[in-house]
């Protein structure tokens, strides 16, 4: 499957954005997004079930940031609220296929291309 992953820019502190991830089909699968910042490691942010029903973040962003799912649309939501300078990073959707819900990047088979994330202070 190919993700298509937009929505990224420059924000400043406390503000939002709203990221989309496309396919062609989200049926089947999980869907995660990660975070990459400048020399750091990849990073698991939250991922929702293939039927939207259970979702999993990571503490840094409970609260502030929220994931959804629209089947008919083929399009993955991650809502950014009260963004902060640490959020900068860019930002990959990636597809999974099986009933847990993993946090590590190794258990993900397709991932988009990223978009950038700039939260100014």
């Amino acid at each position: 499957v190919q993700l298509q992953a937009s929505g990224g820019g420059l924000v400043q502190a406390g503000g939002s954005l709203r990221l989309s991830c496309e396919a062609r089909t989200f049926g089947r699968y999980n869907i995660g997004w990660f975070r990459q910042a400048p020399g750091q490691e990849r990073e698991f942010v939250v991922v929702i079930s293939r039927d939207g029903g259970r979702t999993y973040y990571t503490d840094s962003v409970k609260g502030r940031f929220t994931i959804s799912k629209n089947n008919a649309e083929n399009t993955v939501y991650l809502q950014m609220n009260n963004l902060k300078p640490e959020d900068t990073a860019v930002y990959f959707c990636a597809a999974s296929i099986g009933d847990l819900l993993p946090t590590r990047g190794v258990f993900y088979s397709y991932w988009g291309q990223g978009t950038q994330v700039t939260v100014s202070s």
